[in-house]
């Protein structure tokens, strides 16, 4: 029994030796662990700290870190009981993060042995992460949606987690350098001052920030990303809203996405103020600050110092792109001058081009709006050739100028300065193109300023009753009396406008009732008139019935003037072509009224065709590019033109002149081909020639192809292709005459079968034959500038006539310059229907 229990007592020893050995031996290789942890602690911190910035999932790295300590604080020896459980699995779990961190350690995680079934779920993710390897951000659009999303919370967990990570780390070990986490080092570039303050800088718009990122952080620097006014890849974070915009004429809109926006909105305002002629300091003004303020708060109205410097900036950048224009065309440009007059008596001139660009649209531009110091011709031809090397244009067609004596001396120092140029066609003889408007206004005010008593009755008339508002409500109840439905208002005439004159007379003649019942009713109408002086010193006399007879001729008589003045002084379509029929129509309708039965209309007339055939009677000395013009129309050609010379000259000249005509066009169509290097030749399709086969001796198929060639170069010489493309233009059928006929779409139609004919047409057709704008081209007092315009420096002025000018061409809508009288009567009377007051009380 005594050898059994001591048998076993040594067993037990045996057991409690073996046990020892192995509790120690798991006690040292548990401390082994810890010593291995506590010796990695700060590269584990580090690497919590690059795994954020790279965008691992934080919990993890945390997850680590909070077992780690959990294990080093621990001092109960089991815990190291089951160390693949506890040490090894938080060693491996720490090895995985520093593999998918550092790539450069990935290869040696690839290589290790996974023994261990634990760490099989470990060989999986290295796997994984062959396939999927983290990359930076290069999608800078997308980042500024997350740093709009994440805010400042982000901002403020990464300055936190920095400034713990950094006071984490031990003082007596050198710390490595840490790669910037935030997002805003992307856009920001430190620095520090000159104070010894850190700061940063932004890359876009130089922005200086704070950047000590242990007190300030980096909240700021992602605040300004998306503020950022030149970061170019700023996303857009304001919705946009449904706006209508009009097209065109008709009415009709589209639905447009619109937001709001501070710039083009203050360019906006400037091309209004530059199209409207309104003056700078209008948006200082209350009312239009008022208005604005109602109409959109988020706008800023600028200053008028600020309105000025963005007309000059638009008026600078229309003026490049028109120039690049006018050096990459080929064609010439036909120029037209006129002067205006300041309120100061400072003289300007006006230059402005004409020219058919190459889709075959008829363009005006104005090119210069200078002062003068002279009306002499040598001074002005001097001033317009100092504009045209300003603009680069050397290549001009003809100068459209009215009847002055100093225009005849400027036109020819000008042909003279464009054959030093070189740049002169036919010597110059069709540069001086006469103003048709201009000679039409001088024949008809002469005769109206001598009028007649007729007509000086019906403008006191007018007068009279205009004078007074009780006076023309008794007019209106007259009106109602003879049941006169006309709507049109009485209007008194301009001295220096005969249209005004005759748009008085015409409405004057429908109120003729009307007149003569308030006659009856108010006898001081009869009393002024009787007392009126004429221009011949002698008393007007009473209105009588004869006076509306001859009043009716007249008006009938200017209608023919009126509507010729307005259709050759337009500017945006082709008027030269029908220039010279124009002419014609004039001169049949003063030889008709000069056998009319009314004496004062036949005196009327007699003298108009004497000044009529001081400028158009002799057709020598008229311009020929009047009469090629015309020839150029499809429409007309010399059929049109024969007959035209015959009805006003004659047969025998008018087969004269035409003949110089078809001379004058041919050397002009001469000079064209030449410029092109050609002989003029309509351009022919060549049928291609048959590859030849077998050896090179005389076949039927060679002698074929050689007597072809010499046929081919016979009609070149003399045959049917020695047309040029003017014969074979003019040998042509004419072309069916409608309202609807465009003949700029004609040439460009017709271009390739014609296309020197047709640069020829582009530079003809393009001639203005009137120097001024329809609404000035009934006055015979000078332009006058506004008291705006005329208080400002003269290079400003010239800045916004020209880029006025230039804006309103692109614009498809008329301007109106006038108000129009019968609607403001109709808008008056619906305002005294309402039951107010007029403002306006009689004496």
């Amino acid at each position: 029994m005594k050898e059994k229990s001591s048998a076993q007592a040594k067993k037990m020893e045996e057991l409690e030796s073996r046990f020892a050995i192995d509790f120690a031996k798991s006690k040292s290789e548990v401390e082994m662990a810890k010593a291995d942890i506590e010796s990695q602690r700060e590269t584990l911190e580090e690497i919590y700290a690059r795994g954020f910035n790279l965008g691992v999932e934080i919990e993890n790295a945390k997850d680590i870190e909070v077992e780690a300590k959990a294990l080093l604080s621990s001092d109960d020896d089991d815990s190291g009981s089951d160390p693949n459980r506890s040490i090894y699995w938080c060693l491996f779990q720490w090895n995985l993060v520093v593999s998918l961190l550092e790539f450069s350690c990935i290869e040696d995680l690839r290589a290790c042995q996974y023994d261990d079934p634990h760490l099989l779920v470990f060989k999986d993710m290295v796997q994984c992460s062959d396939a999927n390897k983290m990359e930076n951000e290069t999608e800078t659009v997308n980042e500024l949606q997350i740093v709009e999303t994440v805010g400042e919370s982000n901002a403020s967990t990464d300055s936190d987690s920095t400034t713990n990570n950094i006071e984490s780390e031990p003082s007596s070990k050198k710390r490595k350098m840490v790669k910037e986490r935030s997002m805003a080092w992307r856009y920001f570039n430190k620095f520090t001052d000159s104070e010894g303050v850190k700061k940063a800088r932004c890359k876009f718009c130089s922005e200086e920030y704070v950047a000590d990122t242990k007190h300030s952080g980096t909240s700021n620097l992602l605040l300004h990303i998306p503020k950022c006014p030149t970061n170019p890849y700023k996303a857009e974070g304001s919705q946009t809203t449904l706006g209508f915009q009009p097209q065109g004429l008709t009415g009709d809109v589209s639905v447009i996405p619109w937001k709001f926006d501070q710039e083009a909105c203050r360019r906006a305002l400037a091309r209004m103020i530059i199209k409207d002629e309104l003056p700078f300091i209008s948006v200082e003004k209350d009312g239009f600050r008022d208005f604005v303020r109602s109409l959109q708060p988020l706008f800023h109205i600028p200053s008028r110092t600020t309105m000025t410097r963005d007309c000059l900036e638009i008026y600078h950048e229309a003026r490049l792109a028109l120039k690049s224009i006018l050096k990459e065309s080929k064609q010439r440009i036909c120029i037209t001058t006129d002067t205006w007059t300041s309120i100061q008596r400072i003289n300007y001139m006006c230059v402005t081009a004409h020219y058919i660009d190459n889709n075959w649209k008829l363009h005006k531009r104005i090119l210069n709006f200078c002062p003068i110091t002279s009306h002499k011709g040598q001074d002005l031809a001097s001033g317009i050739a100092k504009c045209l090397l300003e603009w680069g244009v050397d290549k001009v067609f003809t100068v459209t100028v009215d009847n002055a004596s100093s225009n005849d001396v400027m036109v020819r120092e000008l042909s003279k300065q464009f054959t030093r140029w070189n740049t002169n066609l036919m010597e110059g003889k069709h540069v001086h193109v006469r103003c048709m408007a201009h000679i039409i206004n001088l024949v008809v005010q002469d005769e109206l300023r001598d009028g007649s008593v007729s007509v000086e009755r019906i403008r006191q008339a007018v007068r009279y009753i205009r004078q007074s508002p009780a006076r023309w409500k008794k007019f209106k109840e007259c009106c109602d009396l003879d049941r006169i439905t006309s709507k049109k208002s009485l209007c008194l005439d301009v001295p220096t406008r005969w249209n005004s004159t005759y748009l008085m007379l015409k409405v004057a003649t429908v109120y003729e009732e009307a007149f003569t019942k308030y006659c009856d009713i108010d006898y001081g109408l009869m009393s002024c008139i009787s007392n009126c002086i004429c221009d011949d010193g002698q008393p007007a006399g009473p209105l009588l019935s004869s006076d509306w007879d001859s009043v009716r001729r007249i008006v009938k008589f200017l209608e023919i003037f009126y509507e010729l003045t307005l259709k050759v002084s337009g500017t945006l379509y082709i008027t030269s072509n029908v220039h010279f029929l124009e002419i014609c129509v004039v001169d049949s309708s003063l030889k008709e009224l000069m056998q009319n039965e009314d004496a004062f209309l036949r005196e009327m007339a007699k003298n108009m065709k004497e000044k009529f055939d001081k400028y158009w009677g002799d057709p020598h000395k008229m311009n020929k590019m009047i009469f090629i013009s015309c020839v150029l129309d499809p429409r007309h050609k010399f059929n049109t033109l024969s007959f035209a010379l015959g009805s006003m000259f004659g047969e025998t000249v008018g087969l004269k002149i035409q003949e110089d005509v078809k001379t004058c066009m041919d050397t002009l169509f001469n000079v064209y081909a030449m410029k092109n290097g050609g002989s003029g030749s309509c351009p022919s399709t060549s049928s291609p020639s048959s590859p030849s086969s077998g050896p090179s001796s005389p076949s039927s198929s060679s002698l074929l192809s050689k007597f072809m060639l010499d046929l081919k170069q016979h009609k070149k010489c003399g045959g049917v292709d020695s047309k040029t493309e003017l014969d074979k233009y003019l040998g042509e059928d004419v072309e069916e005459d409608h309202e609807k006929f465009n003949i700029l779409g004609w040439w460009k139609l017709n271009s390739p079968r014609f296309p020197t004919l047709a640069e020829m047409a582009r530079d003809v057709l393009a001639i203005p034959i009137s120097s001024v704008a329809s609404e000035s081209a009934f006055s015979t007092g000078g332009r006058i500038l506004d008291p705006f315009r005329s208080s400002l420096t003269p290079r400003l002025v010239q800045a916004l006539v020209c880029v006025q000018d230039w804006l309103r061409n692109e614009s498809t809508t008329s301007i109106k310059i006038e108000e129009d009288l019968d609607n403001l009567e109709q808008l008056e009377a619906e305002f005294m229907n309402t039951g107010r007051e007029p403002c306006i009380v009689d004496i």
